[in-house]
């Protein structure tokens, strides 16, 4: 059995896939060091080598052997840990290759659009990204519903994949709310997720990961600015 020895988290507090790493971890009652890593400029050398192909946050290094990207992370702790506390995937083969097909989902259609969402100048083009935001969230209401069988999470009774592959955008998702001026969460449209949503933040294992918004918003303006600084220091 593996133990929980030698493993350290290089990532950042502010970065919902190393809040992914965050809460399987917790779920799964592991021990671990966590590396704040200054991701958005100046990478540290010690997360180049961890992640020299993508060069990103998070990298779990479990006795100093580096695992990458979110979702393999996940994965990989379930797996490691399999005598840790109950599966974060569903053990049922179906049902495990649904949730992946949503987390594929989550990361590769629907997160984008909420990045766009950030940067959409004019009134029509922010109206365009919302529109296919409600979409999204429509899709992942339906998602809900069916995966949780009609309990609490989408992994039924308690936090599994599929919580923790959404659950850790939803700061993000209130900071989209406060600065784009709409609620994306809305009870009248997808009660399921609204739902779930407020279960998932005031559950045990995410209620101290996941940030709040106000936290974020004052980190993005210092993100925002230091990006700008770095480059007029380039330019000039």
């Amino acid at each position: 059995m593996a133990t929980s020895a030698n493993v350290q988290v290089l990532g950042a507090w502010s970065s919902p896939f190393s809040n992914r790493v965050q809460l399987a971890l917790k779920l799964k009652c592991i021990e671990h060091e966590f590396v704040e890593e200054a991701f958005y400029i100046n990478k540290s050398e010690r997360l180049v080598k961890a992640n020299p192909v993508y060069q990103k946050i998070p990298v779990l290094i479990h006795d100093e052997k580096p695992v990458c990207e979110s979702l393999l992370i996940v994965e990989y702790i379930d797996e490691t840990w399999a005598g840790n506390g109950r599966s974060i995937l569903p053990s049922d083969p179906y049902e495990r290759a649904i949730a992946r097909f949503w987390a594929g989902y989550i990361d590769d259609k629907w997160f984008p659009r909420m990045k766009e969402l950030a940067t959409a100048a004019g009134d029509e083009t922010k109206a365009t990204v919302v529109g296919q935001l409600f979409e999204g969230f429509a899709l992942l209401e339906e998602a809900f519903v069916k995966c949780s069988k009609g309990k609490a999470f989408f992994g039924g009774d308690d936090i599994g994949y599929l919580d923790i592959a959404l659950g850790c955008f939803l700061g993000w998702v209130k900071v989209a709310e406060l600065l784009g001026g709409v609620k994306l969460l809305d009870q009248s449209r997808i009660p399921g997720l609204a739902g779930w949503a407020e279960r998932f933040l005031s559950h045990d294992v995410a209620n101290d990961i996941i940030p709040d918004a106000p936290r974020l918003v004052e980190f993005y303006g210092k993100v925002q600015a230091a990006i700008a600084a770095a480059a007029k220091t380039a330019a000039d």
